[in-house]
C-alpha cells in the first residue's frame, strides 16, 4: 500500500497521509452554513506556501479537502458525516486549530501514520506541569481504549503523542508532552473538560482484523503470532 502511495505521490481528496506532527496553527476566520453542513476558512501562514483546491489537509486532525486558497487563508468544507464524529461541531470565529497539509513522497516521517479518520471524540481529564513538560490525561471511549498500548501512538487533535499511561478502569490514557509540541500546537490553549478528537494507530486495527478470525476459533499461540510476523 504504501509503495503506491510513495509512486504516485500524494491522492488528494482520495487517500491522504499525515505524520501527526504539526506544521503550525490557525485560526477560523469564517463559519458559514447550518450546523449540518458549513464551511471554515482558517488564517495560516506557512502551509500556504503550496496549498492548493484539491489538496488533502488535516485541520484539528480530520483530514478535509482544500476548497479555494487565498493570501492569507484557505477554505474547506465539512460534511454532515464529518461534522458527526468530530470536534467540528463545535469550532467558532477565533478558534486555534492545529494544521498539517499530507504527506508527499519525499516527506520524513517524524511521527507516526495518521489517516485524518477520526474515531471519535475525548476529552481532556487532566494537565499537569512536569519540570519543563506536561502530563496530560485523556478520557476515551472502550471502543477507542482497546486500540493503546504503552508507548505506543495516539493522534489528538491531530498532533501524534506517545502514550505514556493506561487507566483501564476508567477509560483513560496519559501522555508526556514535550516543551515543542506543547508550545507549537493548541494544547497550550486547551483545559481539562475540553473535547478532542481522537484517532487511534491504524496498525492496532489492521493486527486486530488479521487477528480475528483466529481469535474467534480459539486457535492463537505462539506459533501463529510467529507465522505473521508479530513476534521473532
Amino acid at each position: 500500500m504504501l509503495g503506491l502511495i510513495f509512486e504516485r505521490g500524494n491522492f488528494p481528496g482520495v487517500f491522504a497521509l499525515f505524520t501527526g506532527i504539526i506544521e503550525e496553527t490557525g485560526r477560523i476566520v469564517d463559519k458559514a452554513g447550518t450546523a449540518a453542513s458549513f464551511r471554515l476558512t482558517i488564517g495560516a501562514a506557512r502551509i500556504l506556501e503550496d496549498l492548493k483546491p484539491g489538496d488533502s489537509i488535516a485541520v484539528d486532525g480530520v483530514c478535509l479537502t482544500v476548497e479555494r486558497v487565498d493570501r492569507d487563508r484557505f477554505t474547506v468544507y465539512s460534511s454532515p458525516e464529518t461534522i458527526s464524529r468530530t470536534t467540528l461541531e463545535r469550532s467558532k470565529r477565533g478558534s486555534w486549530v492545529n494544521l498539517e497539509r499530507a504527506l508527499t513522497p519525499i516527506t520524513r516521517i517524524s511521527g507516526h501514520f495518521v489517516l485524518g479518520h477520526v474515531d471519535g471524540v475525548g476529552s481532556i481529564r487532566s494537565i499537569h506541569r512536569e519540570a519543563d513538560s506536561w502530563r496530560i490525561s485523556f478520557a476515551l471511549t472502550g471502543e477507542e481504549l482497546r486500540y493503546c498500548v504503552m508507548k505506543g501512538s495516539i493522534a489528538i487533535d491531530g498532533i501524534s503523542l506517545t502514550i505514556a499511561g493506561l487507566e483501564e478502569r476508567e477509560n483513560i490514557i496519559q501522555v508526556a508532552v514535550i516543551p515543542f509540541t506543547y508550545e507549537n500546537t493548541t494544547l497550550k490553549e486547551k483545559r481539562a473538560g475540553d473535547p478532542v478528537n481522537v484517532e487511534t494507530d491504524i496498525f492496532a486495527r489492521y493486527v486486530e482484523r488479521f487477528m480475528s478470525p483466529r481469535l474467534d476459533k480459539g486457535k492463537i499461540d505462539e506459533n501463529l503470532l510467529r507465522n505473521a510476523g508479530f513476534i521473532e
